[in-house]
């Protein structure tokens, strides 16, 4: 048995949890904050037997797509000959982060 963690973008959620209830998996929700753009995340819990684990990545990998957005930087102090961009710059949002644990034991009570 393994206890998955995955953070995933908020945007992600709906599609992530439909995918885990079509499949049968089990999941714990908890909404989060943070990363460099402070933008709404959610965190899930899984808790999956070994031989599910590659189905379980597919189902992350198919519905936590990484995107692009335009975000504006703040404005840092900076130091003579440092380079501060004008406009908006592009970033990768969304994917998936995933920590994949060992269960010593689990009880359904």
């Amino acid at each position: 048995m393994k206890l998955l963690i995955a953070i995933i973008s908020s945007r992600d959620t709906n599609a992530l949890l439909d995918a885990l209830n079509r499949e049968e998996f089990g999941a714990t929700l908890v909404n989060s904050k943070g990363g460099f753009l402070r933008e709404g995340n959610a965190t899930v819990f899984v808790g999956v037997e070994e031989d599910r684990l590659n189905r379980l990545f597919g189902l992350i990998s198919q519905t936590c797509r990484t995107r692009t957005r335009l975000m504006s930087p703040s404005i840092p102090a900076i130091e003579s000959g440092e380079y501060l961009p004008t406009g908006p710059v592009e970033v990768d949002v969304g994917g998936a982060t995933v920590f994949v644990l060992p269960v010593e034991r689990y009880e359904r009570i």
